[in-house]
């Protein structure tokens, strides 16, 4: 069951939903429709709703589906955060809306999710999208743990909470205040840092099994100042499973989608026509 939380982005925008999967609830954004089904899964420390502007971009076309996954957003908390978990909640969410399989996009830890969730379930799986995500997610390709245990609990205001996570050695606080809000004693995340700790340390490791296991058509996006996915590595995870392609995005830092939106919406767009379009 589901029903409306909000709806932000206008009538015909996308809304956003809570549904009840697994005993706990969740948040989705959708921007609704019969059309096939483009399931989007963002990162650690981030919310569905950052796909907001791709739902627009593909509005008339495809169904963008993108949650609030376990631990993030305004989505319930868990016991684990390990990637299968991750990507049974996935499969339980479009269970819980009868979409028997949809394409599956995947920022960061969210492409992890997706490639495990197209190697556990490849029949829920029409095709997979990876936005800036490595297999060898440890030192010194990536550093896969940010620590975040002595960030504030709260803070006297959004630009305080900011300036404090900063004050901890982060460049640009910007993404991570996309999931702050306003709560009785203060400022502060909505993620819960021992959760986002516990998190980041079960996707820390060598995932290239993971994403050898599945067949589907993939498209493998890297920005071009990816602090993530090295070049050498994309070439190899393209090169390494078959049906893979891969597109740069020149200029781009990690959140492509933030640093390069027209062109991430064309390269999604441009690839889900052809793959299941």
């Amino acid at each position: 069951m589901s029903q409306d939380r909000e709806q932000p982005q206008g009538a015909s925008g996308p809304a956003e939903r809570t549904a009840t999967v697994g005993g706990r609830r969740v948040t989705y954004l959708d921007s609704q429709g019969p059309r096939p089904a483009l399931l989007a899964l963002h990162g650690h420390f981030g919310r569905g709703r950052i796909f907001a502007p791709l739902a627009r971009a593909l509005a008339g076309r495809y169904r963008l589906l993108a949650p609030d996954q376990r631990g993030h957003g305004h989505s319930d908390r868990a016991d684990t955060y390990a990637p299968e978990a991750y990507a049974d909640d996935a499969a339980a969410l479009l269970d819980a809306l009868a979409i028997p399989s949809a394409a599956v996009l995947g920022h960061s830890m969210g492409g992890a999710v997706a490639f495990v969730l197209a190697a556990r379930a490849p029949e829920r799986v029409r095709a997979l999208l990876v936005a800036d995500m490595t297999v060898l997610n440890r030192e010194p390709e990536a550093h896969p743990v940010l620590d975040c245990s002595r960030w504030p609990r709260r803070a006297a205001s959004r630009r305080a909470l900011g300036s404090a996570i900063e004050a901890h050695g982060v460049p640009d606080a910007g993404y991570f205040l996309d999931s702050a809000a306003e709560f009785h004693d203060g400022w502060g995340l909505l993620c819960d840092p021992g959760a986002m700790m516990a998190s980041q340390r079960a996707f820390a490791g060598d995932l290239s099994a993971w994403w050898r296991a599945s067949g589907q058509p993939a498209l493998l996006m890297r920005a071009e100042h990816s602090f993530m996915l090295s070049e050498r590595v994309a070439r190899r995870m393209a090169d390494e499973r078959p049906r893979t392609e891969l597109v740069a995005f020149p200029g781009c830092g990690h959140w492509l989608y933030e640093d390069d939106p027209d062109g991430f919406a064309r390269a999604v767009g441009s690839f889900l026509d052809r793959a299941v379009g």
